[in-house]
């Protein structure tokens, strides 16, 4: 059963979600609806477009004593559009960033749901992939399935990877440490916030050779 201190506790993370929410000009706050359990916050509601749905899922992420966020808004289009145009926007969108090798990004449309595949050399050319085509019109959701077939990586990822955790202004590296196993990155120890596990989880995937990132960082309440 839940104490009158942890209720009050959730009634506080709720509203703060909520002020979070509003505080981003692309979402109505009347459309999302916003459960607080035991720092885990559960968006509902619906929105139309899958891009609302992500910005709502990251600004709750953003928001201090969240520890989980479970995203069941429903994406409901205003209009549809047919699995063919949007395939086609989408190869469009994958052929004319200069950062993706678009010939080795295969794209699959079914019911407004888009699934990428293939392989990159990099991270970050894989969620740029993503970003890329979840905001065209009609895309109701992405599965990105693309892997990560980088170079070689070096024998000091370790030292790369503090050495960019401690040059960050977005978190205090202090409470981190890193462990490399084979191509795997393990991230361990606590932070103050969600978004500085977010930060160090992003710097190691950057690092060269790094094909998964195992995250175990805390979040400190």
């Amino acid at each position: 059963m839940a104490t009158a201190t942890s209720s009050k506790t959730d009634l506080k993370l709720q509203q703060d979600v909520m002020e979070e929410l509003r505080f981003d000009p692309q979402l109505q706050v009347n459309e999302i609806g916003v459960i607080a359990n035991d720092g885990v916050v559960t968006l509902t509601g619906w929105v139309d477009s899958y891009v609302k749905k992500w910005r709502a899922e990251e600004a709750a992420h953003r928001v201090r004593g969240v520890r989980a966020v479970a995203n069941d808004i429903e994406v409901r289009l205003l209009s549809e559009r047919t699995d063919a145009d949007i395939a086609a926007a989408a190869a469009r969108a994958l052929t004319w960033n200069a950062a993706l090798p678009a010939d080795r990004i295969k794209v699959t449309v079914s019911k407004g749901w888009i699934t990428l595949e293939g392989d990159v050399d990099w991270q970050y050319q894989k969620q740029e992939a993503e970003n890329a085509v979840q905001h065209l019109w009609g895309v109701r959701g992405v599965s990105n399935l693309i892997s990560v077939k980088p170079s070689a990586a070096p024998t000091d990822l370790k030292n790369k990877i503090e050495q960019a955790l401690v040059r960050s202004a977005q978190l205090d590296a202090q409470g981190i440490t890193v462990e490399i196993q084979g191509t795997t990155a393990i991230l361990k120890g606590s932070v103050r916030s969600w978004a500085e596990r977010q930060e160090a989880q992003r710097i190691a995937w950057l690092a060269p050779g790094i094909t998964n990132v195992d995250n175990r960082i805390t979040v400190l309440s």
